[in-house]
């Protein structure tokens, strides 16, 4: 593993700088035919057993960063429940098999987040599964490009803000039953929330929601010992970003403008979601982490 986490490297150059092709997949999209491939962690992340025991709720978590953050958990001890649509069985079998050959328990559970009676089911299962909840990580996310306001529907908007805001949510709510002193949320926010592309008018809403949402909950659990934190993605490569997540002639380019020049890995995200879960953090609350190649952010 001479390229895993621990590795001594120098930063703009531990992944090259990508051009993807001008490429289109179906909403959701998937790892599977994503070009090129992306690093999920399944060859470069290695675990230290910093989450041993501990059982995560991923959502989002067949494909790009969930795939990772659940790759990651697994190798540092942690049985995974893993939360996806339908439409992305391939790739949540995948990430399934990476899980077991680390020798934890992976629980796959599709069905679509948009509804809040699957919500609770979801979190419901993951406990009687796992035998308990100790992290759950709100990850899943709806991004659609959209040039004009105008052209914005009312059902994307509905749609966007009850993937990204209102599921996290409902999961959350159903899950806090089962949470203990010492368990964490970690919620996926994003660049967005600070520095909105104009063509990522509902998604960059939810993203700031996601902040607020964080901080908010984060002061109200403390004294229960439910850690809350976030995590804030520049632009990273993902299956998100093809299916219509962005405009098509700027895959190319994505990424670059970074002041690291590339785009970044799902496997470079992991750390910091393994930070925010680990007792390592247990003074850190509230807080979101932006990891996103050096853009600026509050």
């Amino acid at each position: 593993m001479g390229n895993d986490q621990y590795t001594f490297q120098d930063p703009t150059k531990r992944y090259p700088q990508i051009s993807p092709p001008k490429q289109d997949q179906p909403e959701p999209g998937l790892d599977k035919t994503l070009e090129p491939q992306t690093d999920r962690g399944e060859q470069s992340y290695r675990g230290t057993g910093r989450l041993e025991g501990r059982r995560a709720l991923i959502t989002g978590a067949d494909s790009g960063i969930g795939a990772a953050v659940a790759i990651a958990y697994a190798r540092e001890g942690a049985d995974v429940t893993l939360s996806y649509l339908p439409e992305e069985e391939e790739d949540a079998q995948h990430v399934s098999r990476v899980i077991e050959e680390a020798g934890r328990k992976a629980v796959r559970i599709p069905g679509d987040l948009k509804d809040s009676a699957m919500c609770r089911e979801l979190v419901q299962r993951a406990v009687e599964e796992l035998g308990g909840l100790d992290i759950l990580v709100n990850n899943a996310g709806k991004q659609l490009a959209v040039d004009k306001l105008e052209d914005l529907s009312d059902e994307q908007f509905d749609h966007t803000l009850k993937t990204n805001l209102y599921a996290m949510f409902w999961i959350t709510k159903a899950a806090l039953p089962h949470l203990a002193p010492g368990s964490t949320i970690i919620n996926t926010t994003s660049v967005q929330a600070y520095n909105p592309s104009p063509t990522l008018i509902d998604y960059a809403t939810t993203k700031a929601g996601i902040n607020n949402f964080t901080k908010g909950l984060a002061q109200q659990l403390a004294p229960r010992g439910i850690r809350v934190n976030a995590v804030a993605p520049g632009p990273f490569w993902t299956p998100l970003q093809v299916s219509d997540g962005q405009p098509k002639e700027a895959l190319p380019e994505f990424g670059q403008s970074t002041p690291l020049g590339r785009a970044g890995q799902p496997t470079e995200l992991a750390p910091a979601y393994v930070f925010l879960a680990s007792p390592e953090s247990s003074y850190v609350l509230g807080e979101t982490l932006n990891v996103n190649g050096g853009t600026p952010t509050p």
